[in-house]
């Protein structure tokens, strides 16, 4: 598997996070990657750097959202941003470090609630 950086992403990531205003996540502790070959059936997957290692280099959290170009490249540009949406979701409020699974506490990380946050995005822009 190879990856790299991934800047388109990178700005499209800011730009959700601007229009739905999600304070608890820290734009600037979020690293796009774009991966080749990955052996994964998912279009991307959300990354975070385990405690004993936080703790052990002295940083703050840090997240890593991976899309895995042979699946998420050629999907059209509303797609891929309901992908990050739903990556975005994983991260929990108090941005720790953690990840949310897609079933906490009665809220669940599905197509409905990232179509809705999608639909505020859209909303958003348009203001």
């Amino acid at each position: 598997m190879e990856s790299e950086r991934a800047p388109d992403v990178q700005f499209m990531l800011e730009e959700i996070l601007e229009q739905l205003q999600l304070e608890h996540v820290i734009n600037s502790r979020i690293i796009c990657m774009r991966s080749r070959g990955a052996k994964v059936a998912a279009y991307a997957r959300i990354w975070s750097l385990p405690a004993i290692w936080r703790n052990a280099l002295e940083i703050n959290p840090f997240y890593i959202i991976e899309v895995v170009s042979e699946e998420y490249d050629h999907l059209p540009e509303e797609e891929k941003k309901k992908i990050l949406i739903h990556e975005l979701l994983h991260i929990p409020k108090k941005f720790t470090g953690g990840l949310v699974p897609h079933k906490n506490r009665g809220r669940r990380i599905d197509d409905r609630f990232v179509d809705e946050l999608y639909s505020r995005y859209r909303s958003a822009r348009k203001v």
